[in-house]
């Protein structure tokens, strides 16, 4: 299937890219509902889980997985048009009460218990840092498994989760024969945040 025609199974419009950004935060450009399906069926994300998924856009993130996975799914962006139009988005899909959407700063947002956590370069390698040193705080304050989805990760990114020493790489799901070409970029890195024993 289609992106489009994803968004129409839905009963969501999540297509197209919206250049709102600034310096620390990118343009809305959508995950393709191809490597969302592969990381719905890696198993890594349950029906119990707790994902948040920061720089929500339009909500496809948040839409597929509530309703392909049933889990619960908070989406944060910046942007309060985005958050808008990801609230309709939510309400057509009839995902009712396990997705919630909020307009914050992904750096200020407080992280509670939630266990799962997606990103597509939402944000500058600056912001990222911030984000998961208030993660690897939660994850001490609050013991739980955690597991982040980076896809299509910048350098900046996996630096960061490399130098982080409470995050251990689990496994790379690639997605590059989803696409034209094999771009080495085109896979979804996975790690854990485990307290340091």
């Amino acid at each position: 299937m289609t992106d489009r025609d994803w968004d129409r199974r839905l009963r969501v419009r999540t297509c197209g890219r919206e250049d709102e950004a600034n310096a620390n935060y990118a343009p809305y450009e959508p995950t393709p509902y191809a490597v969302l399906q592969r990381l719905a069926d890696s198993g890594y994300i349950r029906r119990k889980s707790r994902l948040l998924d920061y720089g929500c856009g339009k909500g496809r993130v948040a839409v597929f997985m509530a309703a392909t996975v049933g889990c619960r799914v908070t989406g944060i962006d910046q942007s309060q048009k985005l958050i808008d139009i990801a609230v309709e988005n939510r309400r057509a899909s009839r995902t009712g009460d396990r997705v919630t959407l909020r307009r914050a700063l992904a750096e200020q947002y407080p992280v509670t218990d939630e266990d799962a956590f997606f990103f597509f370069n939402p944000f500058s390698g600056k912001v990222f840092e911030g984000v998961l040193r208030r993660l690897a705080a939660s994850c001490l304050e609050n013991p739980r498994p955690m597991v982040l989805f980076c896809y299509y990760p910048s350098e900046e990114y996996v630096a960061a989760l490399e130098a982080e020493p409470l995050a251990r790489h689990v496994e790379t799901i690639d997605c590059g024969d989803l696409f034209n070409g094999k771009n080495p970029r085109e896979r979804i890195e996975i790690y854990r945040l485990t307290p340091e024993e």
